[in-house]
């Protein structure tokens, strides 16, 4: 597993539309995922560490974004047959026992992680209601292993912030992750 840190936030990039299915079987676009003052698209998968590591985190907090208007997706794009953990059937499993409280995607074709740069799992993209980027950054302190239950919550912040003012913060620490599994 390569270790990888994303880019920096290029502000103002627009969301791009997606046509992606979902574990519950649905057909899922940009719009019909938005929330009334955001959005946070983000790359994970099932097997990778960083994700285990923060994955009730990002359940809490998605939780309480969207008491905020502000929605999220999860898009995995990582080719399975790289790790077996990452199946359609293995997502549908994770989402169910973990009882994701968001959407969760899977990017079959890489298409989508491709066209929106995501470079690894996990990577946080987090827009405002005009779908404009304003979040490029990690969810918290946490690597491989989870940071002090008290850590600065970086991504719930910076979300919070954009549904109240529609930018996100200017100084942005990257997540880092494991890379996508390309094919």
């Amino acid at each position: 597993m390569v270790s990888t840190q994303t880019p920096i936030c290029d502000f103002g990039t627009p969301a791009l539309n997606f046509e992606l299915k979902g574990v519950d079987g649905k057909l899922h676009t940009l719009e019909s995922c938005k929330g009334e003052k955001g959005l946070l698209v983000m790359f994970i998968c099932n097997h990778c560490p960083y994700v285990k590591s923060i994955i009730d985190r990002i359940i809490r907090d998605t939780q309480q974004l969207k008491t905020l208007g502000l929605n999220t997706i999860a898009i995995m794009s990582n080719n399975p047959n790289e790790y077996e953990a990452d199946s359609f059937e293995n997502m549908q499993k994770i989402s169910a026992e973990m009882n994701f409280p968001f959407p969760y995607l899977i990017d079959e074709t890489q298409v989508v992680a491709k066209a929106y740069g995501a470079v690894c799992t996990p990577d946080f993209f987090g827009y405002n209601a005009d779908l404009k980027l304003q979040y490029r950054g990690r969810l918290d302190a946490s690597r491989k292993q989870s940071a002090a239950k008290d850590a600065k919550r970086n991504l719930f912040d910076a979300m919070q912030q954009i549904a109240e003012t529609s930018k996100g913060p200017l100084e942005q620490i990257p997540s880092m992750g494991c890379s996508i599994k390309w094919y």
